[in-house]
């Protein structure tokens, strides 16, 4: 679906818009790391975990657990979010 467009007008890609401005790859780890804190703290209201619970499935800290579940907060390991990430697709 991405077909080629001239730069700055109507239809052009948001992601050939953000590359441009050379934040791409930064803006598509923080929506990343958003859906799956959203879906992570789903998981824990959905099957009445708390934190400390989740951080064992998760194999981390509760520390590390509350820094993936702040969509603000970018410094989690890639290994804990890979963790998060199959454990709310495994659900």
């Amino acid at each position: 679906m991405n077909t080629p467009t001239e730069p700055g007008t109507p239809g052009a890609c948001f992601a050939d818009f953000l590359r441009g401005q050379g934040t791409y790859e930064e803006t598509t780890e923080r929506a990343v790391k958003r859906v799956i804190a959203f879906q992570l703290a789903q998981v824990m209201a959905e099957q009445h975990l708390s934190k400390v619970a989740m951080a064992k499935r998760l194999e981390t800290s509760r520390s590390q657990l509350d820094r993936l579940l702040d969509p603000d907060k970018v410094n989690v390991t890639p290994a804990t979010l890979s963790r998060a990430a199959r454990m709310v697709w495994q659900l």
